[in-house]
């Protein structure tokens, strides 16, 4: 059996392929390395590229006090906002794209206009909003605001064109009502769509620094990057980096979890939403 040579051109790209790839690999061998060494060797220069001698005393003192209901914020937070973003982004993007009612183009319009928005120029009402109604510092201002995220809705709508207009008036026939031709025909369909979508939410709200900073006042509310950054901060101008690299990684196991879960769907997702019209 011949072996089919490589010709220069494709072992080109390969070597670029390689190069990209360790040079995007590197700050997370960084980051696990960095969480085995102490302070005056995280911070040494030359750097030590890799810990002579490890140590798990970043670890320990991470898992220490409120870490782990730290870390069951972050979950918490991330799941139950995933969960709500995809299943209203998915309804609304598909009431959007196949049903047919006064102001669909406004609301449309207005859904893409709020993607254009930053996040800071609505913070300080929704802050005050959020206040009257006394939710700051509860689960529910962490989760409630991110629910009809308009980047959701639109990319909902987008896999929902899809979705053939003959399947549904079949549905309609045989008498499914809007909630069982959702589920049983619609869903199925737009499913990769709603796994990208997951990756998307999940990893904007666990790394929400921001706002998870502003609304929240006590130690058992804080989540993950907020505890980890709070316990890293020595004195006013220096930063335990070991223990900030620990909790780094810590912090990046769940959403590598939630990336190899929904990378099928996320890869043909992408595929699938490239050729939408």
């Amino acid at each position: 059996m011949s072996v089919k040579k490589k010709s220069p051109i494709s072992i080109i790209f390969m070597l670029i392929l390689v190069a990209f790839a360790i040079f995007f690999l590197f700050p997370f061998y960084w980051i696990i390395t960095g969480s085995f060494k102490i302070q005056s060797v995280a911070i040494s220069i030359p750097p030590e590229w890799f810990p002579k001698t490890p140590t798990l005393d970043n670890y320990s003192v991470l898992f220490e006090g409120n870490t782990f209901r730290w870390f069951f914020n972050s979950v918490f937070v991330s799941t139950v906002t995933t969960i709500l973003v995809c299943s209203t982004a998915a309804l609304a993007g598909y009431a959007l794209a196949k049903k047919q009612f006064p102001g669909m183009y406004i609301l449309f319009t207005l859904f893409v206009a709020a993607m254009a928005l930053p996040k800071q120029v609505i913070l300080i009402p929704l802050l005050k909003f959020m206040t009257e109604l006394g939710w700051v510092d509860t689960y529910r201002v962490l989760i409630l605001p991110a629910v009809g995220w308009p980047f959701g809705v639109f990319l909902m709508k987008q896999f929902s064109h899809s979705v053939p207009k003959e399947l549904l008036e079949s549905a309609k026939i045989d008498g499914c009502g809007e909630l069982r031709t959702f589920l049983s025909i619609v869903l199925p369909i737009v499913k990769p769509g709603i796994g990208a979508l997951a990756i998307f939410t999940f990893i904007a709200s666990w790394n929400d620094y921001f706002s998870q900073l502003i609304y929240t006042n006590s130690e058992l509310m804080k989540t993950l990057p907020l505890g980890v950054a709070s316990m890293a901060q020595q004195a006013e101008f220096s930063l335990n980096y070991g223990l900030l690299m620990a909790g780094a990684a810590v912090a990046s196991l769940p959403m590598i979890i939630i990336f190899l879960s929904f990378q099928s769907y996320f890869t043909q997702g992408i595929t699938m939403g490239a050729v939408k019209g």
